[in-house]
């Protein structure tokens, strides 16, 4: 698949995303290291070690490599801070393989919108410019923060299912959904 090169780096209201690299290491793992965060985006819900960062960052920058798109290092537009990671990429959920919009967001920037300008981003990369025909996002079930980030983000819910040993919401966004929000799953 060949992709514009404007996916590597796009500005957003408040957000620079930037194509993840190797530089980004030190940043990654203050953030996905940090308890909080992955307590949501881990099997065991524990930090990764090192080694898993390091292996983990090696196969999101292949994944670019690969598809012409991938996750973002999310940074504030007006500081350059580090607030996050997150957009598009392959994955295997559901007993399907699916594009998922993904994010993690430092602890601090909670609740600030700031997953939601980012998945619309995602949004429209994955339709305008990928010319992708659906995307999924899930989550745990009891992570409510997320669940709204996703349903603000035009997502339906489909289904519970597990994942990685652990209960998921599965919720999909279709490109003839257009702009509507569709049906909210249950809380």
């Amino acid at each position: 698949m060949t992709v514009s090169s404007r996916v590597d780096r796009l500005e957003t209201d408040r957000l620079l995303l930037e194509r993840l690299r190797p530089e980004h290491a030190s940043e990654l793992s203050i953030l996905l290291r940090d308890p909080r965060v992955a307590r949501t985006l881990t099997a065991d819900g524990g930090p990764p070690s090192e080694a898993e960062l390091t292996a983990g960052l090696t196969d999101k920058i292949r994944h670019w490599e690969r598809h012409g798109f991938g996750l973002w290092l999310l940074r504030e537009r007006s500081t350059g801070t580090m607030v996050g990671r997150g957009g598009l990429q392959y994955t295997f959920v559901g007993g399907r393989e699916e594009i998922e919009v993904a994010w993690a967001i430092v602890p601090e920037r909670w609740g600030q919108g700031l997953a939601t300008e980012l998945a619309l981003a995602s949004v429209m990369v994955a339709f305008d410019d990928l010319g992708l025909d659906e995307i999924v996002a899930f989550t745990l079930p009891d992570n409510i923060a997320s669940r709204r980030v996703i349903e603000k983000s035009g997502f339906s819910y489909e289904r519970e299912l597990v994942h990685v040993g652990l209960d998921h919401v599965l919720y999909r966004r279709r490109a003839t959904d257009g702009g509507r929000v569709v049906q909210a799953g249950p809380s």
